[in-house]
């Protein structure tokens, strides 16, 4: 029971980072580039802070791999924050998640893994989902620009997730990847010039880097040895709906039967390919 709420918890943290994207940077004003750099610095600080207090020997900070992560992470929050400027809170996370599980799946084919049949159905479901959700309609099409920095995302979240997988020290590679990360963020937003930094809008961010991020990430490493693959890859299908209902809630976003059908599809999608998995 102590591990379910756990679970919930860590899900709910993760949802809210989509949440916080849309507060801070629409509905605060927050520059997205600022919102970024924030996020990352106050991440970067959490998850050092967490490495620090542990027993084990610090974890590298300098290698071509951590470099490659921290690149992939920086692109991951920049498109983030850039999409929240337009996009609702529970799409963008749809879009997020419908990505980063079609690159994922199209890594597989490039590797010329063995791919069951359910996981070509579940991608084929997904990708309609997808289809489904972007396809231009008159008043209801998904801003464009915000769908693509959100597609930017969900490839640069799946190439972090494809260059950590079997990583000895997931928490210490994600500090370390955020500390590079920081410096990558930081010299483009002062390339693009600083803008906006209400502090309603850095609150938010430093919430969205530290807690819903940082500590998320700590607690998941924390109880994913505990969880079985699959049940872990399900688990995660709850933050789209989470995030969804919460910004249908708290932001008086829209539901609409296109987002709940497009949803659907992408969410089913990823649990058949999840099922094929076991």
């Amino acid at each position: 029971m102590k591990l379910f709420g756990l679970v919930v918890l860590i899900m709910c943290a993760f949802a809210a980072n989509s949440l916080l994207g849309r507060i801070g940077v629409a509905l605060q004003g927050m520059d997205p580039m600022n919102f970024a750099t924030v996020r990352t610095g106050a991440g970067a600080g959490m998850l050092w802070l967490l490495v620090s207090l542990r027993k084990a020997p610090r974890p590298p900070i300098f290698s071509a791999k951590r470099l490659a992560g921290a690149a992939a992470l920086t692109l991951y929050m920049i498109g983030f924050s850039w999409a929240y400027i337009t996009l609702d809170a529970g799409l963008g996370a749809l879009i997020l998640f419908g990505v980063l599980q079609i690159f994922i799946f199209g890594w597989a084919v490039f590797k010329k893994s063995s791919i069951p049949l359910l996981r070509w159905i579940g991608a084929g479901v997904a990708l309609t989902g997808l289809c489904v959700l972007l396809w231009p309609s008159g008043e209801a099409a998904v801003p464009l620009g915000g769908a693509f920095a959100m597609a930017l995302a969900g490839a640069s979240w799946a190439a972090y997730t494809i260059l950590g997988q079997a990583e000895a020290d997931p928490l210490g590679a994600t500090a370390s990847n955020f500390l590079l990360c920081l410096p990558l963020v930081t010299l483009l937003m002062l390339w693009v010039g600083v803008g906006a930094m209400p502090l309603p809008g850095v609150i938010t961010a430093i919430i969205a880097g530290a807690i819903t991020s940082g500590l998320g990430y700590a607690l998941w490493y924390r109880v994913l040895p505990s969880l079985p693959t699959t049940v872990a890859g399900i688990a995660q299908l709850s933050v789209p709906v989470l995030a969804v209902a919460a910004g249908v809630v708290f932001l008086d976003e829209p539901l609409t039967v296109r987002l709940v059908v497009a949803g659907g599809l992408v969410l089913g999608g990823i649990a058949i390919s999840l099922t094929a998995r076991r």
